[in-house]
């Protein structure tokens, strides 16, 4: 039987996919989903980094996270959805989550809760790797906390990502979260070694801030975050 902390997750996830296909207005940014990071220059088989959760973290609805992964809407066979990513996640009011959430083609994707209510302000060590072509393992702190997922047709195909991301549920009420992305780096080959993170894109919305130093970045959204911002670039951004 499910809990009412996993109800709720699936619920979130069941409602990112029903607005995934539909191009709506809102102020946060498309769909209402808003973002602040990095993506990777080039295909490649993994990607880790350190994220702090720093505040203020407002939600009002819909959530919050920080993230590294690979793949994404329409990424899969045939235009299909298709992506793995590790993180943080907070909703309104009720709780966080170290998280995992895969989503394979033709099905929808799914939450898995790694650790209930981590506490803030403290550094996790996330990643993504590919163990060999086409299968893909999450990882907490050094350790697997996933089995061997297969997503087809992935390998040599997908840029990793480091992002914050914010969707405000449909209220056009942007959310408010500060996240520190430290050490982010890539694997270059299945089973690989992470090497630092060099060049990418700046992935960006219209009310989110991101301040970047080589491979490490803090990303804002909202006011108070945003002052808060080059307090703790100050700090967590320090050659």
């Amino acid at each position: 039987m499910k809990t009412p902390r996993r109800l709720l997750a699936t619920l979130a996830v069941a409602a990112l996919a029903l607005v995934a296909g539909v191009a709506t207005a809102s102020a946060c940014g498309k769909n209402g989903y808003s973002y602040a990071g990095l993506g990777a220059p080039t295909y490649g088989s993994g990607i880790s980094a350190v994220i702090t959760p720093l505040g203020p973290f407002a939600i009002s609805a819909g959530h919050v996270a920080g993230w590294v992964g690979v793949g994404g809407p329409g990424e899969g066979p045939n235009g299909t959805d298709e992506w793995l990513q590790i993180g943080l996640s907070g909703f309104p009011g009720l709780y966080s989550d170290v998280y995992y959430e895969v989503a394979q083609p033709n099905r929808y994707p799914t939450y898995h809760e790694v650790v209930a209510n981590p506490p803030a302000n403290h550094p996790y060590r996330v990643a993504v790797l590919e163990d060999r072509p086409n299968w893909w393992r999450v990882w907490l702190n050094g350790k697997p906390v996933s089995p061997s997922i297969y997503l087809p047709q992935s390998h040599d195909h997908f840029m990793p990502i480091a992002t914050a991301e914010s969707w405000d549920g449909g209220t056009g009420v942007c959310n408010n979260f500060l996240y520190s992305f430290q050490r982010v780096k890539v694997a270059h080959r299945p089973d690989g070694l992470f090497h630092g993170f060099a060049g990418g894109y700046k992935i960006t919305s219209a009310k989110t801030t991101m301040q970047r130093a080589g491979a490490a970045f803090i990303a804002a959204e909202g006011t108070p975050s945003v002052r808060s911002l080059l307090v703790h670039a100050l700090l967590f951004l320090r050659p």
